[in-house]
């Protein structure tokens, strides 16, 4: 992993915008196959990335509120729309 560590902020940023944007369409993806109501899908699959978002990120040391993006701002980033589902629902 020393190859992505000296990217410049603005493509170590980009990195994680796409990172979340994919694991996004995943995890609505698996939440539209599912068996349960789809609120109470996406409120645990949200719930599941905003935990191990904030695990990856205590255990590579990220700087919270770093000046480019990280887990730690991934893991917020989770955990709004986790906190709809569960104010909709």
């Amino acid at each position: 992993m020393q190859l992505w560590s000296n990217l410049p902020s603005w493509l170590q940023s980009g990195r994680v915008l796409i990172r979340f944007g994919l694991r996004l369409l995943i995890l609505i993806a698996f939440a539209g196959f599912s068996s349960t109501a789809l609120n109470q899908s996406l409120h645990a699959l949200f719930w599941m990335a905003t935990v191990l978002c904030a695990l990856i990120a205590g255990l590579r040391r990220e700087r919270f509120l770093d000046d480019d993006l990280n887990h730690w701002d991934e893991m917020a980033a989770y955990g709004a729309p986790c906190a709809l589902t569960q104010a909709l629902g």
